[in-house]
């Protein structure tokens, strides 16, 4: 295999590792808001740690280029910003808080079907539904929307209950009070899971709209470092207009530091200019596509340490959304075989090149006629 050939597997592997690192970054989210960090002080100091670290990146790496920001450009990083970092999040940590870190990755799962959907609009994805590769499309989006109506609407019984040592100790004077809580609990899943879809729309919409970015100003440490600096400017306004407690901003221990310079650095820093980079390179559905994977490994780390319980419903839920999504994914990756026209895919190309009857067969319906 050549170098061409590693090359196509880059954005791959460059996805994995920013899901792991995601997932690992809502684990220790999930820690320190159950411990009374707020959510907007948080994302504030991630998004000003990013910003304060891509800047002198983005000055030595691109300080030569000869792009130039406009002020069409500026007004998409900012509302860039709303989708992915200061709104969005904000959503989804209050989703974490009010659920678990597991179930809130459980949406995740739905951002490449919603990236899907709203592209439609746009032109950037088509549906031809008298073709397999449509139906196909049609059908892994109508799975994946009912496998989440279910992660929403049921719960289920939990599978590991880690705190089972404790139903011997409840007496009768505390049934009242067990029941208020179960309720106060109920209302809490329903709320964070709204929360949770809200925020899946907005992040799906951020792929789209980086992508429009992307073409328009190809520097991934520039636009990122922007980008960041509107979301802490967001997230601070949002934070003093909802509560202007000032000792929320004061971090205690050395876990709230370590979550939030990890966060800002790696989640915030790195992440995002990869992904800038993959959405740039293979567009943004594929890049969506990789959403289950945060769910997958949120959960090794989710079960096990913060013994939180894996109910039934967001088990049999995700599996469907999965199902759904892949295939979706196998339209997406059919369409592309039948067409013969894969982005960066140096073969196609070649293909193209070589054979001069196949090109004439793909550009126009009707044969060349001859001229007179």
């Amino acid at each position: 295999m050549d170098g061409k050939g590693y090359g196509k597997w880059y954005p791959v592997l460059v996805m994995i590792a920013v899901h792991f690192a995601f997932a690992t970054i809502n684990v220790l989210l999930k820690k320190v808001i159950d411990d009374g960090l707020n959510h907007l002080v948080f994302i504030t100091y991630r998004l000003t740690v990013a910003t304060i670290f891509l800047a002198p990146v983005a000055f030595f790496f691109e300080r030569k280029s000869q792009w130039k920001l406009t002020y069409s450009l500026i007004c998409h990083l900012f509302l860039n910003a709303i989708l992915g970092a200061s709104l969005t999040q904000y959503l989804f940590l209050l989703g974490i808080q009010y659920t678990s870190a597991t179930f809130s990755c459980a949406f995740l799962n739905m951002v490449p079907v919603i990236t899907f959907i709203m592209s439609l609009p746009f032109g950037l994805e088509t549906v031809n539904i008298k073709s397999n590769s449509g139906r196909a499309k049609v059908i892994g989006t109508l799975v994946c929307v009912g496998g989440a109506t279910l992660l929403t609407l049921y719960k289920g019984v939990p599978l590991f209950n880690h705190h089972s040592h404790l139903q011997d100790t409840i007496n009768v004077q505390d049934i009242s009070r067990l029941s208020s809580v179960l309720t106060s609990r109920k209302a809490r899943w329903t709320s964070g899971s709204l929360a949770l879809i809200a925020g899946s729309i907005l992040w799906s919409s951020w792929f789209l709209v980086q992508s429009n970015i992307g073409k328009r100003y190809p520097l991934q440490y520039s636009s990122t470092a922007i980008m960041m600096f509107f979301g802490a400017i967001q997230s601070f306004v949002l934070s003093m207009s909802l509560e202007r407690d000032i000792s929320s901003w004061i971090l205690k221990g050395k876990l709230e530091i370590f979550s939030v310079f990890y966060a800002g650095i790696i989640g915030s820093g790195f992440c995002f200019v990869a992904m800038s980079w993959c959405v740039k390179k293979r567009g943004p559905v594929f890049c969506a596509a990789f959403s289950p994977l945060v769910q997958m490994i949120a959960a090794l780390f989710d079960i096990p340490f913060l013994h939180e319980p894996l109910h039934l419903g967001s088990l049999v839920g995700s599996a469907i959304v999965v199902i759904g999504l892949y295939i979706l994914l196998w339209g997406k990756n059919k369409e592309l075989q039948t067409s013969g026209v894969a982005k960066g895919d140096p073969d196609n190309e070649k293909a193209k090149v070589q054979d001069p009857e196949s090109q004439v067969t793909c550009d126009s319906k009707d044969p060349p006629t001859p001229e007179s």
